[in-house]
């Protein structure tokens, strides 16, 4: 089943300058549509871990290593499909605009969901600061804008601070990605998390190694909750 809700996106849009090519398929979009075009929000497939958050395949693959109080994942990464051109264009031909559309539509589904509807605070898995200046924007920040104007609560897009570059972690196992990534994060200190529940997004989760990297600090704090949303999952 399908829910996103296209008509009332484009409405609260109108006015917005976008690409007029579909960020999923590279088609036309019509006048209606705004950065995903509706053919490809009904084919691009769905997890729907939303209707299970702590019991799906993207929530499991963090059972005993950090706690969290749900997952979810919008759509399943498939090689080749339009959802690796959706996140293609959004992380490297500056779709941002589509990373916000998806964001929001996905926050109107969960935004009465438990446990996302007691999130307090969206962050991000950051870029390093050399990455980000070379790029111009942080793709997870992009989903997590629209995530945080459908929730209704304030993005710190800075909230976790990466402190040194690591290598691509396409083409490493779990335990290179975790070596890959252990302790490079820290929290911005200006920014009071304690007893918040903090949502971290990504763009795409496979191994979770990054996430986990990121939560670690987090949980630290006293009173201190995690969820995770992910634009994308990888799935067995």
């Amino acid at each position: 089943m399908i829910s996103f809700h296209v008509k009332k996106l484009s409405t609260d849009f109108t006015g917005l300058f976008f690409p007029t090519l579909c960020a999923a398929c590279n088609g036309k979009l019509v006048r209606s549509e705004v950065a995903i075009c509706t053919g490809c929000l009904l084919e691009c497939p769905r997890t729907f871990d939303q209707q299970n958050p702590v019991d799906n395949p993207l929530a499991k693959v963090f059972w005993g290593r950090i706690q969290l109080q749900g997952a979810a994942a919008c759509f399943v990464f498939t090689k080749g499909g339009k959802v690796q051109e959706l996140i293609h264009n959004l992380k490297y031909n500056a779709r941002i605009d589509a990373g916000v559309v998806a964001g929001k539509l996905f926050g109107i589904e969960i935004k009465d969901l438990p446990p996302f509807n007691t999130i307090d605070a969206v962050i991000p898995v950051p870029l390093h600061k050399d990455k980000l200046r070379k790029r111009g924007y942080n793709q997870a920040a992009a989903f997590g804008e629209g995530l945080a104007m459908a929730l209704g609560v304030v993005q710190y897009e800075h909230g976790i601070i990466r402190i040194s570059a690591t290598e691509t972690q396409t083409k490493k196992n779990r335990t290179e990605r975790w070596d890959n990534v252990e302790d490079i994060f820290t929290l911005n200190k200006k920014i009071n998390l304690k007893g918040k529940h903090v949502l971290l997004v990504d763009d795409v989760v496979t191994t979770g190694a990054t996430v986990e990297a990121c939560a670690i600090p987090i949980l630290e704090l006293e009173g201190t909750k995690v969820s995770l949303v992910s634009l994308a999952a990888a799935r067995d």
